[in-house]
């Protein structure tokens, strides 16, 4: 399927150098600098599609193998199987396992830290415990910052249950979470480049389990059974220290991320508590243990089939909402000589340069082969009137699928005004989607009547994007 504009963000900052980065992360995304780092080193390999998606899928069986693995400790290896099971059947898991972003790799580093904290507390004679809990937690904040929210629940654990361990978590943690702590503030200093985010209503709880799950039945099915997992851990003998870790897992960081969000700056997105989902297959794996093979089979069947279209959905060629190579598609089709290409936020290029590459018009406004130091976008001539000299069609892309560009400079509004108007749109990929627009010149208008027409022409003004 089509890689996102996040994902393209992704290719964009992995391609820079060393110096590259390092200037990117000054302006924008400087707490996924670690991230693009290590991408910038996979890069080297290879830039085809699926090898970009590859550390997210290795991600994901490493975070099932580490579920597998944590749900024996904690109570069978049938309940650690179950687990695993249900982990990889979530729609939500297969999104993020084939995407080129971070979040695959924070929840494997969430249940490798938590598997670390089961081994210091229970095994006190592990070797190199703290120092190895320490490892993860600093892992984890390297892969995602608000991933370590998951902490507040290893706190919380220890501290009721188990408030003896305490010395022997608390500096591992503490030096763990430099590194993220580090990032944090590298964020906030960029938080900018989030202020798209508006500030969470109450209602955004509502929406965990479709999170969680990846579509709604699934996400039902998931809490249900995670719930159920709660009920029936005590009568398992599950210690309260694991079950209230569980517990606070799955709860503690989405009311943190709403917290901060109403304390500090709006920072609640869905997708940043991706890292919680592993807690909500382990309580399902406590619960399913402890049932018969038949009501086993009964409930995965359930959940595999509640989980089944959203399976289907992210498999489709717009399965993450952009669809760059049918946009492509459409262009090279029934693009003519002398056609040219403008992009209506000057980022959506490298996707579709990385999926048309030299199949695409001319790209009149590009002033420069690369991103520019400070962020995603291209730099791009301002004069759309002098470059478009001799131009009779061009095609023009912007992200959204209304019906006027709602991101980016305004060039559709700059095209009327040089005398074009829109001839055929077409709407790709899903919302927010994408919108190509062919705009062709109007005979016999100039540009300053077509200046005149555009100015009593509504148009809504964009909003940013991103």
């Amino acid at each position: 399927m089509s890689q996102s504009s996040d994902e393209m963000a992704t290719l964009s900052a992995a391609r820079r150098g060393a110096a590259g980065l390092w200037e990117l992360a000054q302006h924008i995304d400087g707490h996924f600098l670690p991230y693009y780092a290590f991408m910038h080193l996979w890069l080297e390999f290879g830039q085809a599609e699926w090898w970009l998606r590859l550390p997210s899928a290795i991600a994901t069986g490493v975070a099932a193998t580490l579920v597998a693995d944590l749900g024996r400790r904690l109570h069978s290896r049938p309940a650690g199987m179950t687990a695993a099971t249900v982990y990889v059947f979530l729609p939500s898991v297969s999104y993020h396992g084939q995407n080129v972003r971070s979040y695959a790799l924070a929840a494997a580093m969430a249940v490798l830290a938590t598997w670390a904290l089961y081994r210091l507390v229970e095994e006190p004679e592990w070797r190199g415990g703290r120092w190895k809990y320490a490892a993860a937690v600093a892992l984890l904040g390297c892969t995602q910052v608000f991933a370590l929210l998951v902490l507040a629940a290893h706190l919380l654990a220890v501290t009721l249950h188990r408030r003896g361990a305490l010395g022997r978590i608390l500096p591992g943690m503490a030096l763990g979470c430099v590194p993220g702590a580090v990032w944090a503030v590298v964020g906030f200093n960029e938080r900018h480049a989030i202020s798209w985010i508006k500030l969470p209503e109450p209602t955004v709880f509502l929406a965990l389990p479709k999170m969680a799950g990846g579509t709604a039945p699934a996400g039902g099915i998931l809490l249900v059974l995670a719930l159920a997992g709660l009920l029936l851990a005590r009568r398992h003998h599950v210690h309260r220290l694991w079950t209230t870790l569980l517990a606070g897992w799955a709860v503690l960081p989405p009311v943190l991320l709403f917290g901060l969000s109403h304390l500090v700056s709006p920072v609640y997105v869905d997708r940043y508590l991706f890292a919680t989902v592993p807690a909500y297959a382990l309580l399902a794996g406590l619960a399913l243990a402890s049932m018969s093979p038949l009501l086993v089979a009964l409930a995965l069947t359930a959940a595999l089939a509640a989980g089944l279209p959203g399976q289907l959905d992210v498999r489709r060629e717009d399965g993450h909402h952009e669809n760059f190579p049918r946009a492509v598609r459409i262009i090279s089709d029934a693009a003519l000589p002398g056609d040219a290409i403008m992009y209506n936020g000057s980022w959506l290029r490298t996707g579709m340069l990385y999926y048309g590459g030299r199949s695409l018009p001319d790209d009149v406004l590009l002033a420069g082969a690369d991103p520019r130091p400070d962020s995603f976008n291209y730099p791009e001539r301002t004069d759309v009137t002098a470059v478009l000299d001799g131009r009779e069609r061009v095609w023009v892309l912007w992200r959204g699928n209304g019906g006027s560009a709602s991101s980016g400079s305004d060039r559709p509004g700059a095209l009327v005004r040089a005398g074009f108007t829109r001839d055929r749109s077409w709407q790709v990929g899903r919302m927010p989607g994408m919108t190509v627009a062919l705009y062709t010149r109007q005979a016999g208008l100039a540009p300053d009547s077509a200046a005149d027409l555009a100015s009593r022409t509504p148009h809504r003004r964009p909003h940013p994007n991103r």
